[in-house]
């Protein structure tokens, strides 16, 4: 079981840290060109905060448990993946860009996975 979560904690750092660097480094015209149609409904500062906390959470999500600092950073980064994917479900739902929902959700239900099972009043 260990070794499912430090392979789904690798998958959610690199998916985090990929896409947050992309909104953070990209100006707002090219992330909505690049795929992001939904970036048109926010502004671009809004669009840097949120790529701000992808990039936190990729990075939280992983460095805790590599240092051995504790399981409950990791699960608290975790819940913050999961807090944002909560959103982003959300938003491309409101939007009816469904085929971005099943992204969405999996990786929602990745960061739920990774938050039960390294959340020491948890997991055993």
């Amino acid at each position: 079981m260990n070794t499912a979560i430090w392979i789904i904690q690798g998958l959610l750092a690199f998916a985090f840290l990929m896409a947050g660097a992309m909104k953070l480094l990209q100006p707002k015209e090219k992330v909505i060109a690049s795929g992001g149609a939904w970036a048109g409904d926010f502004s671009a500062s809004n669009i840097k905060i949120i790529g701000g906390l992808e990039v936190l959470c990729g990075i939280s999500v992983i460095v805790p448990r590599l240092l051995h600092h504790g399981h409950y950073l990791t699960s608290i980064a975790a819940s913050g993946i999961a807090i944002l994917m909560a959103g982003a479900f959300y938003t491309h739902f409101r939007r009816k860009e469904y085929p971005f929902l099943l992204v969405t959700g999996i990786l929602l239900l990745m960061a739920l996975f990774v938050g039960y099972n390294t959340c020491p009043a948890i997991a055993k």
